[in-house]
């Protein structure tokens, strides 16, 4: 068997791993038969890709069942390719030829089903039996097996947005209404067509019986045969997965977080266990296996109970889209496009000869102005949850966001306090403008994820979103006002310093925002769905409501999870210093416990009152972590030498709720992660605490101290 390649490789890797990272796809989804540049002619084990880092972008298959390489029209570009049950074909750069070939037959004799050099093909799709593909103008064409035979297609001159085939059907998604139209001589093609009804949709994907595709909710939905649990769309896939590959009795989905492959239905016969730690950037499906184009070194794994062992075929470097000769401003370049498209690092054209329209050297990434609204939504996404503001609403709620309202700083931008005209008082998050791609990029990364988690969040102990404004380059997000701003301006301001400038100084009051923070991150682990990884746990992102109610704030860096058990490595550690997991940061291995540790600093401001990197000496010196400082001194037993003295020595009962604390948060400050308690043992502690604070016992001792690490 062939090594299966790092899943954490140099240059071209790093580069998509950088991608990856800020959440932008290249490519919605790949079915059955949707065109792309790698497909499948299941029949046959055959599998093809459109060959990357040459200026003719011709096609190479690798036969299973030959066991051999070929080359398809060496001297010619393709688009995009797409595979059925005995043959695959493919559209010529321009779109004005459609070609299709039988892998069975060793020569690969082509056959030509399609040309007009005035009317052109896109959104190539073929099923078991048929091939379909609309004009530029969204009218669909259909052939059966590609000898010219006519096949059934949609009534009347129906224009379609996208198009996608299975066995014996296709569905589209109407241009008008973005509806699902099915058609074809498969009975379930109007049994799909009424599950769907008038949902409308942003994808659809066909598999063997069934159709899959992200609503204008942006969540996942399957219709359609379920006879092996092919719809059973697993919790964790609803909302964070990046492409589909659906075959004849399953459905496999790419995770946005890391690239990993997820599958269901199949009777469980798809277990991707052989290509965990590997990264995908696209996956397709015939009948009983499915292929993956790796981000490694853009080679081919396929697995599955059509192709017994997982192992990288012999084909070249396949491209990870197809190229285009604009730049595609609404769905973005994909990194290398240059050299990707052409070979040489300057923009690639074919002869004149092979195609009509010159390609540039830009990869399209199809489908991502859908995954944006998937993951950050439109109006109507959020029209229950969240308003949609107007900038010259937010503008004049903040006096044209004027620096006596600027009360703080976000993820991606200043934070103003304003007031809308019905009086409610508001905090708006507006990204920096005038910025680099770069950072407009990291704006627009840092919007999607706090739009994205706070619209569909809603817990006591989390700031609640009130709406956003996405106009132009102009991103703002609007929350509720916490009128007691951050717990770190209570515990570090410099005008702090007496025992009754703030509610915040005393022990029952520090223990209570502590346990109603760690309720909010409790919430974000054990019960978001799926659940959420915070990434930057400090006390400027504790926020304090007119009542003194703690809340988490800023979901900008957040990302979604694994399994409670599982951990994945995002490109790089994001995270405040003093603050960000040392595992993490050293390690690149991310986990819940991450935000434990975070928790775990806060604790230790609570208590000692310092930053959690401070100058050592009254005249300055060099810096010292708070953890450094705190840690040893509990461990010592000299809690007491370290308690922050604005707040006095605690009481009778309250010495034991801070020796509590103190105990927890060394734990949750342990190097290693599996050392660490989970958020649940944490705020069963800190409940434990604040019970203290009122009732007088006896030793700690007597009581039980939840400090459960994996």
């Amino acid at each position: 068997m062939t090594k299966l390649p790092s899943p954490f490789p140099i240059t071209v890797a790093v580069i998509f791993a950088t991608l990856h990272f800020l959440n932008v796809q290249i490519q919605l989804a790949h079915a059955l038969g949707s065109g792309s540049t790698l497909a499948v002619s299941y029949a046959s084990a055959t599998v093809c890709g459109v060959v990357a880092f040459q200026s003719t972008h011709n096609i190479q298959c690798y036969s299973r069942g030959l066991n051999v390489s070929v080359q398809i029209q060496p001297n010619v570009s393709f688009s995009t390719i797409s595979g059925g049950a005995s043959f695959f074909c493919g559209l010529r750069t321009g779109g004005y030829s459609l070609l299709c070939w039988n892998p069975s037959n060793s020569t690969f004799e082509r056959q030509r089903i399609y040309y007009n050099d005035s009317i052109f093909l896109n959104n190539l799709s073929v099923g078991d039996n048929q091939v379909c593909a609309t004009t530029t103008t969204g009218v669909v064409s259909c052939w059966r097996g590609g000898d010219g035979n006519g096949y059934t297609r949609p009534f009347g001159v129906t224009q379609f947005g996208s198009i996608s085939s299975g066995f014996g059907f296709s569905c589209g998604i109407l241009a008008g209404n973005d509806t699902i139209r099915c058609w074809g001589s498969n009975p379930i093609a109007s049994r799909i067509e009424s599950e769907f009804g008038t949902m409308s949709m942003l994808s659809v994907q066909a598999g063997g019986s069934h159709v899959c595709g992200v609503n204008s909710t942006g969540f996942l939905v399957c219709k359609g045969d379920n006879s092996s649990g092919q719809l059973d769309i697993p919790v964790e896939a609803q909302l964070e997965y990046r492409e589909l590959a659906l075959g004849a009795n399953h459905t496999c989905a790419i995770r946005n977080v890391n690239g990993s492959v997820v599958c269901w239905g199949g009777n469980g016969d798809y277990s991707v266990n052989l290509t965990n730690g590997v990264s995908f950037e696209k996956i397709v499906s015939g009948s009983d296996f499915t292929c993956g184009l790796t981000t490694a070194n853009l080679s081919v794994l396929c697995w599955g109970p059509g192709w017994p062992d997982v192992s990288e075929l012999p084909l070249p470097s396949t491209l990870p889209g197809p190229c285009v000769r604009s730049s595609c401003d609404d769905c973005g370049p994909f990194p290398q496009s240059e050299q990707l498209c052409s070979g040489s690092g300057s923009n690639g054209g074919a002869n004149s000869n092979n195609s009509p329209i010159s390609r540039s050297s830009t990869i399209r990434r199809q489908g991502s102005r859908a995954m944006r609204r998937q993951r950050s939504g439109t109006s109507s996404k959020h029209a229950d949850r969240a308003e949609e503001f107007t900038l010259g609403e937010l503008a004049a709620a903040t006096n044209d966001f004027s620096l006596e309202n600027k009360i703080g700083a976000g993820s991606f931008g200043i934070v103003y306090r304003g007031k809308l005209p019905d009086g409610r008082e508001v905090a708006i998050k507006r990204g920096e403008t005038g910025q680099k791609m770069k950072k407009f990029q990291e704006k627009e990364t840092a919007f999607d994820s706090e739009l994205a988690f706070l619209s569909r969040l809603h817990h006591k102990h989390l700031v609640r979103l009130v709406g956003y404004c996405e106009e132009r380059d102009e991103r703002l997000l609007v929350y509720d006002y916490m009128k007691n701003g951050a717990l770190y301006d209570h515990l570090h301001a410099k005008d702090n310093v007496e025992k009754s400038s703030s509610v915040i100084n005393s022990w029952r009051m520090r223990i209570k925002v502590a346990l109603d923070a760690a309720r909010g991150i409790e919430y974000l682990h054990n019960y978001a769905v799926p659940p959420i990884i915070h990434r930057d746990i400090k006390s400027s992102n504790i926020l304090l409501d007119s009542n003194w109610i703690a809340r988490v704030s800023d979901f900008g860096l957040s990302l979604m999870g694994p399994e409670p058990d599982r951990d994945y490595r995002p490109t790089k550690a994001a995270g405040t210093v003093g603050y960000i997991d040392p595992e993490y940061y050293g390690l690149n291995v991310l986990t819940a416990k991450s935000d434990v540790y975070g928790l775990g600093v806060v604790l230790l401001e609570l208590l000692t009152g310092k930053r959690a990197i401070f100058k050592s000496g009254e005249n300055g010196g060099p810096p010292i972590s708070l953890v450094d400082f705190a840690v040893p001194a509990i461990m010592a037993g000299e809690l007491v030498k370290i308690l922050d003295d604005r707040v006095g020595p605690p009481e009778l009962n309250e010495a034991e709720a801070v020796e509590l604390v103190a105990y927890t948060a060394m734990h949750c400050v342990n190097l290693e992660g599996k050392d660490r308690p989970t958020m649940t043992d944490i705020v069963a502690n800190l409940e434990r605490a604040l019970a203290l604070c009122d009732h007088s016992h006896g030793s700690i001792s007597s009581g039980t101290i939840s400090i459960v690490s994996d």
